[in-house]
């Protein structure tokens, strides 16, 4: 019976060794030689048109770019799977879009719009790439308010998005309170694919934040393209014709190629020269209120993706501010105050004049708190 049971061994580990022998790869592939995985979404589809101007649509122009990303990418990225969200004139949920994503365990989330106004008549032009976050100018929530709109034609939406309203901008307030771990790789990716359009001679409008449902349930470094305007007569032209949906696909591409050679790393952000440190520190400036336990609240006015130098336009003459990072970027912030009260009149009377997107934080010590904990630790203390 025993030497039975040796010759089955035997036998057993020939068959492996053979196996080994004949299928390499299949069964001792290097840990270390993963797959990179990128889902290529083009926004919009079937029933819904996406924006629409005199000679096209917008879900035909992003399906044409996505698929030459998409194609690029595979024949010149052996080591790389490409997941479309869709490869046809069909329409596909937001929340689909992030499970496909989601459930490819991808490594990046490429989602790729074409971008309108309501007036013909203004020559606007340029393209822009977005990031999760909330917005900072009127002109962002709309872009969002746009492309989040498509869920208003999906069944059970208010279910499906926890009531939430694309057309309100108060639903829009969740997007700030979203800690989005992979933000420095989205806004570095974000970042090359303009670097890219601007070498392609196209209208640069830069990276912003902005609340959109596609990216919100996401979990890997994820943006959203606005590849033009199609309501520009000579912008629609262009994303309409060959060469110019080559030529952006091309783009994306080479940012792609870069991104994945740099594995994604986080957009470096310079130090503050000495003299800086006065008013802006690395961390919320402790004043004698913020020794306490008690919450200290804070307005939020602008975010940047590195440290704006000493006296930047860009504040608006307000001074002094303060700054702490997040999520890869620079957040800036002036006052400080244990009263809500008082931060909120500050707010009024001082800072929504210059920045109407700003909005009330709080700290405990050097530790952001969820502003609203803190709100109701306020009424606590006071009673």
């Amino acid at each position: 019976m025993r030497i039975r049971r040796n010759y089955i061994i035997i036998l057993l580990s020939g068959i492996l060794a053979c196996l080994a022998m004949l299928q390499p790869d299949s069964l001792y592939a290097s840990p270390t030689d993963k797959t990179f995985t990128v889902v290529i979404d083009a926004g919009h589809g079937g029933h819904d048109p996406g924006a629409i101007g005199k000679r096209g649509r917008e879900k035909n122009i992003n399906l044409s770019v996505a698929l030459k990303v998409g194609r690029l990418i595979k024949e010149n990225c052996p080591d790389t799977k490409v997941i479309y969200t869709r490869d046809k004139d069909i329409f596909v949920p937001l929340h689909r879009r992030a499970e496909i994503a989601n459930n490819a365990k991808a490594d990046l989330f490429i989602s790729i719009h074409t971008n309108s106004i309501a007036s013909r008549t203004a020559q606007v032009s340029g393209t822009e790439t977005y990031t999760l976050g909330l917005h900072r100018t009127q002109e962002n929530l709309e872009v969002a308010k746009k492309e989040n709109s498509v869920i208003l034609i999906e069944d059970d939406y208010t279910q499906q998005y926890a009531g939430f309203n694309p057309n309100s901008s108060e639903s829009y307030i969740i997007f700030e309170f979203l800690q989005d771990k992979n933000m420095a790789q989205s806004v570095n990716f974000a970042q090359l694919v303009q670097k890219q359009f601007r070498a392609e001679n196209r209208t640069d409008k830069g990276v912003h934040q902005a609340g959109f449902l596609v990216l919100r349930e996401t979990t890997m470094p994820s943006v959203l393209i606005e590849l033009g305007y199609i309501t520009n007569p000579a912008e629609e032209r262009f994303l309409l014709s060959d060469a110019g949906s080559s030529t952006l696909a091309r783009s994306i591409y080479k940012a792609f190629l870069n991104y994945k050679q740099g594995k994604g790393k986080d957009v470096s952000v310079p130090q503050p020269q000495q003299a800086d440190r006065q008013v802006e520190t690395e961390q919320p400036v402790v004043t004698e209120e913020a020794t306490t336990s008690r919450p200290v609240f804070k307005i939020q006015i602008l975010t940047a993706s590195k440290v704006l130098p000493k006296g930047s336009r860009q504040l608006k003459g307000l001074s002094p501010v303060d700054y702490y990072r997040e999520g890869g970027l620079v957040k800036y912030t002036y006052g400080a105050e244990t009263d809500y009260n008082k931060i909120l009149r500050l707010k009024r009377n001082k800072v929504d004049s210059k920045f109407s997107d700003a909005f009330i934080i709080a700290f405990r010590g050097e530790q952001k708190m969820d502003v609203n904990q803190a709100i109701k630790e306020f009424k606590n203390n006071r009673k």
